[in-house]
């Protein structure tokens, strides 16, 4: 278990790596950040002083060592706009986009897995073909396409919640502001679980372990929950894993349309304000968060699966 936890950290390190060198290489492809900082006004000496502060006037193998130095004891550089530090302006938008992304992706597992246990078990019927064509529209329509609507009908129409803002106002707690965006974040990856743990579970029911089971006597619920859907978890853990990684990142249609003060919205205040150290250690932190997933999600199917620690 050891050997295998350590490999898999070796792995992860070299993946971040890899991402801080690409990082590097496009973010020196970029326009001169000085001119870029201080506009078309700013004189000779004014850009030539932001370039040696920034360490632009070094020999460019000098400035990557630099640059990897920096990101490894965690100075992600600081925002043009703001001139904070990148990783601390991450960190506080982290906590509003990380409470949206638990929350949804715990609607989404708990009702993606008992959707997809119940159209496995009841497959072929009309329960069955009817939460298959709800995956299939919740996978096929895009999520701002859906969050536009989910506006219209529960915060225009019915009223239901409103429809732009943060949960946490001044000193008051408003959980209605988090309603609406979670749910509609939620139902792609409720979709998305409910088709993969049907597959897997009609794949798991079909074996032939299962069937001697049956044949012993056992009851059907123990056949489902005990022997079935445990062995018919490790493609929806990959799917959770994902999906959790991925929205922990920034959920940057979402943020965007409700207006939620997450990551994904500071992204796109960082692309319209051409703020790219913000752009380059989003990408640095979600590559974070994503390789650091899969790591703890690694462990798990060795848990989960001896096989996996002598694949």
């Amino acid at each position: 278990m050891l050997s295998f936890s350590l490999r898999r950290l070796f792995y992860s390190v070299l993946v971040i790596f890899g991402v801080v060198t690409v990082v590097f290489f496009i973010m020196n492809l970029l326009p001169d950040p000085a001119r870029m900082m201080q506009g078309q006004r700013a004189d000779l000496a004014t850009q030539a002083a932001i370039r040696h502060q920034l360490g632009l006037d070094l020999p460019p193998l000098q400035r990557y060592l630099r640059f990897i130095g920096d990101v490894a004891q965690g100075d992600l550089g600081r925002s043009w706009s703001s001139n904070r530090p990148v990783l601390g302006s991450i960190m506080e938008r982290f906590g509003a986009t990380a409470t949206l992304a638990i929350g949804a992706m715990t609607i989404a597992t708990i009702l993606g897995i008992g959707i997809g246990i119940l159209s496995a078990v009841k497959s072929y019927t009309i329960f069955d073909n009817g939460t298959m064509l709800f995956a299939l529209v919740g996978i096929s329509v895009p999520a701002f396409v859906m969050g536009l609507l989910a506006m219209l009908l529960f915060g225009s129409v019915l009223d239901w919640f409103p429809v732009s803002g943060y949960m946490y106002q001044g000193d008051e707690l408003h959980l209605e502001y988090l309603i609406l965006p979670m749910c509609v974040l939620a139902l792609r990856p409720i979709s998305i679980i409910a088709r993969v743990t049907r597959s897997s579970m009609l794949e798991t029911l079909a074996s032939d372990y299962v069937r001697t089971a049956k044949a012993k006597g056992v009851t059907w619920k123990s056949v489902v929950y005990r022997h079935a859907l445990r062995n018919a978890l490790n493609p929806v853990v990959t799917t959770v894993s994902a999906w959790l990684a991925g929205l922990l990142v920034g959920t940057y249609f979402i943020e965007y349309i409700f207006n939620w003060p997450g990551i994904g919205l500071q992204a796109v205040d960082a692309i319209t304000r051409s703020d790219f150290p913000i752009i380059q250690g989003t990408v640095i932190f979600s590559a974070v968060i994503f390789v650091t997933v899969n790591f703890f999600v690694d462990i798990l199917y060795s848990r989960m699966d001896p096989r996996v620690k002598l694949g």
